[in-house]
């Protein structure tokens, strides 16, 4: 198990792009942690620009919406955060050499089923980074609900700062989505390579890591320090 991803030296200021394949749940609520914290977001999601206006109006000027591959050619970094049946229409040479964050978990009662997982082709933590063999992916945010990312957040050096678990291959761009974290409230514990992502999958211990005690959802949530990642992800 790793330890906590501590950046080196003066925390960075220097700010982001974010692209976002996908703006539901998830992905608008890291749109405001984004913005808020001084980030340009590109917004977009299967239905088209126009459908997304409400939220960049919310979002304010450093929001706009476009397609898919415009999110994905304008990102700095690029959060892919969809259906996880949908994985093929995530385009790939936009995404040729970027860093792009996996926030994908496989549900089949609520999203449908997906053949290759189901045929044990491919395990579900690894199949974007399948489809996206270009790209350096990171799986992170896929272990909290939307609701408890949008409470939990804490300034460097607080006390109840929580953890979110990340998992990757290249150790460049784990530090890359470290540095983000850290600039939306939240420490990076490093669990290493993607393969490790299994261990804040659905139906570990990692992933209802920020759940209240009595194991309901209710907001603002529990906080999960490195200390606390660390028993749930070695469970």
């Amino acid at each position: 198990m790793q330890a906590p991803l501590t950046l080196s030296g003066p925390r960075q200021e220097t700010m982001t792009t974010i692209g976002f394949i996908g703006s539901g749940n998830i992905g608008s609520t890291l749109a405001r942690l984004a913005v808020d914290a001084g980030h340009d977001v590109v917004l977009s999601n299967s239905r088209g620009p126009e459908t997304l206006q409400d939220l960049v109006t919310r979002l304010g000027p450093r929001a706009r919406a476009a397609t898919p591959v415009g999110a994905a050619a304008a990102g700095d970094l690029v959060v892919v955060t969809i259906p996880i049946r949908a994985y093929r229409q995530v385009p790939t040479e936009p995404l040729r050499g970027k860093v792009v964050i996996d926030t994908l978990n496989y549900d089949p009662a609520r999203q449908g089923s997906v053949p290759e997982i189901e045929a044990d082709d491919t395990p579900a933590h690894l199949l974007l980074q399948t489809h996206l063999t270009g790209s350096h992916v990171v799986k992170a945010f896929s272990n909290i609900f939307f609701k408890h990312l949008a409470a939990l957040g804490r300034p460097t050096g607080a006390p109840d700062r929580s953890a979110l678990p990340i998992a990757g291959d290249d150790a460049g761009a784990r530090k890359a989505v470290a540095t983000l974290i850290d600039s939306l409230g939240y420490d990076a514990y490093d669990v290493g390579p993607l393969v490790e992502s299994r261990r804040f999958a659905p139906g570990t211990p990692a992933q209802l890591a920020y759940v209240n005690p009595v194991g309901t959802f209710a907001v603002p949530g529990r906080p999960a320090s490195a200390e606390d990642l660390a028993k749930l992800l070695a469970a």
